[in-house]
């Protein structure tokens, strides 16, 4: 007989209490534990002897197993999946409204050809998904619509129709009968998705499934289930912008330093395969305050435009503002501008941004950031077939940027002549590929002189 009890838990990361607690122990949110009813089975040790089907090995004698991968007819998402989508593996699709999500699992489904799909929304109407697999383009005649939230249905049909992929659109909406609790909560998506991961592994079934996180945070989103998971992949973006990164924070099949990039149009996600053709702008004239800087997200190089402006403040207190950058990194490089260059930014506004809209973590990037803003300061164009890749310490030194081989290729492949990079570097690279230049420095003051000379 099961044991019914109460317990509480948190809307935000999903940790578990016997109590009620005004401040979550695990991620630090105040007010977010909510009480739910939850079933257990009393605890029944068993101290028999394991059975001859499940006994521990050596580990040189397990046998080494290759995954059977399908092609989803998407270059992007099978670069992030590590080559394709893994049969019997669960995978969580996250990001926040309005992202793409939807969107993207969709045209999964109807362009994966000769991969019988069943799409599942909890949201929407088998009219309304018409409405837009229209727009999108239906490629797969395999691909089968339902619309439902309860999971013992679901389940029903899918035993009944034996998919090779299932979608869940989203898990936040399903509910099973077995949960006294509303859709979305804690104990329903922890046991929808533990009951889905069971399925998948039991049939080889893959299954996709998406989950919300709301602007506040405030219901339990992804992160409950990224234990469960066999792969977390992350939509980001920004709604104002039509570019989205496919990010994979968890595979337990591949590695986690793959990206996709994504443009959104009115037929779809589209495709981007060269993110450095739409990162980089072409202009009549050479315009200041513009550098071009050799990033890498994972293992991905890319060129990406980065844009200054320096003006003189006209209030005591200068404005620092960067999008797509950490401003405190930039406080950072502008105080060694200052101690190390002599250059008076206390009395200048700065303003920092990146084309495309991308958010950057790449300290990679230090050095196109103070060139772009030497540019400006000075009012000197930079020259349109240099680009950067460098990371700036607080003595002013150049660090080498990681993966400073694959930057130098990138920037070669796309016509670039010039490329500065950390003078740590000049017995560690090898030979240079042809038609570009590389040169060394070893401080942030000899930077200003191999832009614009020794006349500033």
């Amino acid at each position: 007989m099961a044991k019914v009890k109460k317990a509480f838990f948190c809307r935000n990361c999903g940790y578990e209490s016997a109590k009620w607690v005004g401040k979550c122990p695990s991620c630090g949110e105040w007010n977010t534990f909510v009480e739910e009813t939850v079933q257990k089975e009393p605890a029944q040790p068993s101290f028999t002897p394991a059975g001859e089907r499940n006994r521990p090995q050596p580990v040189r004698e397990i046998q080494r197993q290759e995954y059977t991968r399908t092609d989803l007819g998407n270059g992007e998402m099978n670069r992030v999946l590590g080559g394709g989508l893994v049969q019997g593996s669960m995978i969580l699709l996250g990001g926040e409204p309005g992202i793409g999500k939807s969107t993207l699992s969709l045209q999964l489904a109807l362009k994966a050809g000769g991969i019988k799909t069943l799409y599942v929304s909890g949201e929407e109407s088998p009219h309304q998904i018409k409405m837009r697999a229209e727009r999108i383009g239906i490629g797969n005649d395999e691909c089968y619509i339902y619309s439902e939230t309860n999971l013992e249905n679901i389940l029903h049909q899918v035993t009944d129709y034996k998919p090779d992929l299932v979608i869940i659109d989203s898990i936040q909406t399903i509910h099973s009968d077995s949960i006294d609790s509303s859709p979305g909560s804690v104990s329903q998506i922890r046991e929808c998705a533990a009951l889905l991961m069971k399925y998948a592994k039991q049939t080889n079934t893959s299954v996709i499934i998406i989950g919300h996180i709301t602007k506040d945070g405030i219901i339990a989103g992804p992160k409950i289930l990224e234990h469960i998971v066999d792969v977390v992949l992350q939509f980001e973006g920004d709604n104002n912008n039509i570019y989205r990164i496919l990010r994979s924070i968890k595979n337990r099949f591949g590695a986690t330093f793959e990206i996709g990039v994504f443009e959104m149009r009115g037929e779809g996600l589209i495709e981007v395969t060269n993110p450095s053709e739409i990162l980089l702008s072409h202009y009549d004239e050479p315009l200041s305050g513009i550098a071009v800087g050799a990033a890498v997200d994972g293992a991905r190089a890319y060129l990406i435009e980065t844009q200054a402006l320096v003006s003189t403040a006209a209030y005591g207190t200068p404005q620092r503002s960067a999008t797509g950058f950490d401003s405190r990194r930039l406080n950072m490089l502008l105080a060694v501008l200052e101690k190390r260059v002599g250059l008076k930014m206390y009395t200048k506004d700065v303003f920092l941004n990146f084309a495309g809209g991308f958010k950057i973590s790449d300290t990679g990037l230090d050095m196109s950031v103070v060139a772009a803003i030497l540019s400006s300061y000075f009012d000197r164009p930079l020259n349109n077939t240099t680009c950067f890749a460098g990371e700036i310490g607080l003595s002013g030194e150049i660090r080498p940027a990681p993966r400073s081989e694959q930057r130098i290729s990138e920037a070669a492949r796309l016509g670039f002549g010039r490329i500065i990079v950390s003078g740590y570097l000049r017995k560690s690279l090898p030979k240079p590929p042809k038609g570009i230049e590389i040169v060394y420095i070893n401080k942030i003051e000899e930077l200003a002189r191999t832009l614009f000379g020794s006349g500033e």
